[in-house]
């Protein structure tokens, strides 16, 4: 059977839409042979333009729909469509203003045509976005969004809810954005894989905004591949583009080539305002690489280049770049105390402008500040940045999102803390610790509601990842697509959270006994500093043997695995001579200068996060001391309170060596316990077991997901009990004990903060957490924990118990009490 012109012509615009380039090409070439009509020769030419415009070549895309519109004829309706494929022309070449007069033109003529005119409301609402009128753009996508639906065009209504979480995107509602994204993945990525990869373009944005940097550039290295491989230069060039801007964050190098090599590709392909937004970016990150002082062989910009940048960003009125650029070159010279006058020194923040340029504007103050020497001016100004975005961090519940945000702040915070230390005044540098503490650990849990697909989603993730043997489960395609959906869930299921107030010096000083000292250590970008408190005493200690530390801490993890299993022999001699010099190395560095203060008291302990993994009981300054490792001064406190003990629980997980054995004599100090066997101990059983104790003890095999601490788990009999798991529980026990390796490890966020299964525990309610962040023998194990039960049966609190239990076994171990030990 012949297929008439407009049959084919149908075909090729179904395959237009679905992002079949190639395949709609073919159809169309095919209706234009068979046919005369300058009507339906003229629309043939219009998706023809659109193909062309997807794989870059604008210039031959403008020329056919100019040379259709010579056509004798042409109805309204038909010029009306062609304009609107010119107006996507101008906006893929960043002229904003013609593509509006177009696209408007368009509009206006295609009459009731929803097929061409939802297409058209769709390109005027992303011109409208780029220009920051969140407003009408949202108009445009709620009318689009029916015209797709009248015509059955799943995909392209897709896209157009798509592109409405791309506008919550710009608004700040990441929640939104990345339900609304989430609702047109399945349709999208079905289609083709062109369409999916813009699907998880724009999603990548949300991921990087969030925080979650490492996810979104594993997704866009992606995207850029798939782009590549199907020749569409516009498209890779811009995923390139957010590339770098996500790379601006944490490794502005690299960053900087990226955005080179971006910009190239954008002059290639004729987008002049997309190649001065990448120039903008590389040059963002030469200024930043310059700022942070370390050899690089890059070169910094002139005055002379940044100049031209901004100016051309102001041309093609990207106001909000031209303020982001400006204001990291003014940052730049406040940090290298480099003079500056004119329109080159005036701070402007344009109005509307997104919280990120808001936050930069504040870094400029502070700077400013600190180089003439007014730290406290410096200190309130930080101050207010953070106060700002804690208040838009307070809106979301989720533990992922919170901590991940900090990323937005941590400028103003080492801005901040670097002026509390030099004021060297305890009172100053403890608040501007608990403060840096408090931006990733505000949130007071928000339980979320039941959701049998949430549950799974969970459930299918467990079975990919018993069946992964070795390497990045979470990579395989399937196990990607639904951790996706359960971060997606996760944000959206927990609403806005409240908060914790911070408590002050003093307070802190009231509520200690003659007992107990409270340490905390900051982080600098040059080194660490501690606030030391007693009831009577409060002091600044510098920390001064930075470089050793960092190389005491270098292999400390693979030295305790080692001395875990290699324990006789003269290699194991080796290896314990090895582990012990790095042990009092750490002793000497971070404990000797707080201990003439301190004394042998109890010690409450607010480790900075890049101390990450230390052993501290092993610390030969420790030794003997009972301690805890606490979030920070505000959560030690507010955590007390008593409870009605409700008894304890014991789950053992598969293929664990002496884990049974170690289960009953832990579970002889109690009376009617209950104990889980491999076979019983599933999630489900774990979960209803710990809403019914007070006391958890879990045997079994662990594992930290570094890249997504959130999916760090225990293997339980019939899968891993996930962090999203614990955060699923309706109640939870007062205190844990986690017999497995790696969960008492953290994931560190932006320098600040850690997440891992102990901090989930903790964020979930629980009060203590007794874990490794290591291996342990399982002898060793086995003897101590017994032990720390029957001090825990006899009324010690866990912090007591665990250093009581030291003691009479002789068993030096990484254990350690995190949370509220005593």
């Amino acid at each position: 059977m012949t297929l008439t012109a407009d049959e084919l012509y149908r075909r090729g615009r179904a395959q237009l839409n679905a992002g079949r380039n190639a395949a709609a090409r073919r159809e169309l070439l095919r209706a234009r042979s068979r046919t005369e009509d300058p009507n339906l020769r003229a629309r043939i030419a219009g998706s023809i333009a659109a193909i062309t415009i997807r794989q870059g070549d604008r210039a031959s895309a403008e020329a056919i729909c100019l040379e259709a519109l010579r056509l004798p004829g042409l109805s309204v309706a038909t010029a009306a469509m062609l304009y609107g494929q010119l107006g996507l022309v101008a906006l893929e070449r960043g002229d904003l203003a013609r593509a509006m007069v177009l696209l408007d033109r368009g509009i206006a003529g295609i009459g009731d045509e929803v097929e061409h005119r939802g297409p058209m409301l769709l390109n005027r609402s992303v011109a409208h976005m780029q220009a920051g009128r969140l407003g009408p753009a949202i108009t445009d996508l709620d009318r689009a969004v029916p015209d797709y639906a009248a015509t059955g065009d799943d995909i392209s209504r897709a896209m157009a809810v798509h592109n409405r979480g791309y506008a919550a995107l710009l608004a700040g509602e990441l929640v939104l954005a990345l339900e609304k994204m989430g609702e047109a993945h399945a349709v999208l990525s079905a289609a083709s894989a062109v369409n999916a990869a813009i699907c998880d373009r724009d999603r990548a944005e949300v991921l990087r905004d969030a925080g979650l940097t490492r996810d979104a550039e594993r997704t866009l290295e992606r995207v850029i591949r798939v782009f590549g491989a199907h020749r569409m230069r516009q498209a890779r060039a811009e995923a390139e583009f957010h590339l770098a801007r996500s790379l601006l964050s944490h490794d502005p190098e690299r960053a900087a080539a990226i955005s080179a090599a971006a910009a190239r590709r954008f002059h290639a392909v004729g987008s002049s305002s997309w190649a001065v937004r990448a120039e903008a970016v590389r040059l963002r990150a030469l200024l930043t690489v310059e700022a942070d002082g370390r050899p690089t062989g890059l070169r910094a910009p002139g005055e002379e280049e940044v100049d031209r940048v901004e100016a051309a960003l102001h041309r093609h009125r990207l106001r909000t770049e031209a303020a982001s650029l400006r204001l990291t070159r003014q940052r730049h010279h406040a940090q290298a105390d480099v003079e500056i006058s004119g329109s080159r020194a005036r701070i402007r923040v344009p109005p509307g402008a997104p919280l990120q340029v808001r936050l930069l504007g504040q870094e400029v103050r502070a700077a400013r500040a600190a180089a003439v020497g007014d730290d406290g001016a410096a200190r309130r100004i930080a101050a207010a940045g953070l106060d700002e975005l804690a208040t838009w961090q307070a809106s979301f519940g989720s533990l992922d999102l919170t901590t991940a945000l900090v990323m937005h702040g941590a400028g103003l915070l080492y801005a901040g803390l670097g002026a509390a230390v030099r004021s060297r005044r305890p009172a100053v540098v403890f608040e501007w610790s608990e403060r840096a503490r408090q931006l990733s650990q505000q949130t007071v849990p928000l339980r979320p509601p039941p959701d049998p697909e949430w549950a799974a989603d969970l459930a299918e993730l467990r079975m990919l990842r018993s069946e992964t043997v070795s390497g990045d489960w979470l990579a395989h395609p399937r196990a990607a697509e639904l951790s996706e959906r359960v971060r997606q869930r996760e944000w959206s299921s927990i609403g806005r959270a409240g908060g914790r107030e911070r408590v002050s010096l003093d307070e802190l000083r009231t509520a200690l006994d003659n007992d107990t000292a409270f340490v905390a250590y900051a982080y600098q970008r040059d080194g660490l500093v501690a606030v030391a408190v007693t009831a009577d005493d409060a002091r600044v200690v510098e920390i001064p043997r930075w470089p050793q530390t960092r190389q005491a801490m270098a292999g400390l993890r693979a030295d305790l695995d080692v001395a875990a299993t290699v324990r006789g022999g003269s290699m194991g001699g080796i290896v314990r001579r090895a582990l012990d010099e790095r042990l009092a190395v750490l002793s000497e560095t971070l404990l000797a200068p707080v201990l003439p203060i301190i004394g042998d008291r109890r010690l409450a302990l607010a480790a900075a996060a890049i101390l990450n993994g230390v052993p501290w009981g092993m610390l030969p300054g420790m030794r003997g001391r009972v301690f805890t490792l606490t979030d920070s001064a505000t959560q030690w406190l507010r955590a007390r309170g008593e409870v009605p003990f409700r008894g304890a629980g014991f789950a053992v997980g598969p293929r664990v060596a002496r884990g049974a054995e170690e289960v009953a004599r832990a579970a002889a100090a109690w009376t009617g316990t209950r104990v889980l066997s491999p076979q019983e101990a599933t999630v489900g059983a774990a979960m209803e077991l710990s809403a019914r104790v007070s006391v958890l003890h879990i045997a079994a095999h662990g594992r930290h997901a570094d890249g997504n601490p959130m999916f760090s788990g225990l293997e339980l009999g019939d899968g891993t009990l996930f962090g999203y798991d614990i955060d699923r529980m309706t109640r939870v026990p007062e205190t844990v004990l986690l017999s497995a390796c790696e969960v008492g490890r953290s994931s560190v966020r932006w320098g600040w903060e850690a997440i891992g299964m102990t901090r989930i525990w903790l964020h979930a309610g629980t009060h203590a957490v007794i874990a490794t962040p290591v291996i342990v023998a399982d002898d060793d194990a086995c003897e101590l924990l017994g032990a720390v039960h029957a001090g825990l049966a006899a009324g010690l609190a866990p912090a007591h118990a665990l250093a009581r239990a030291t003691e009479q076994t002789g068993v030096l171990s990484p254990f350690q009490t995190h949370g509220n030990g005593f």
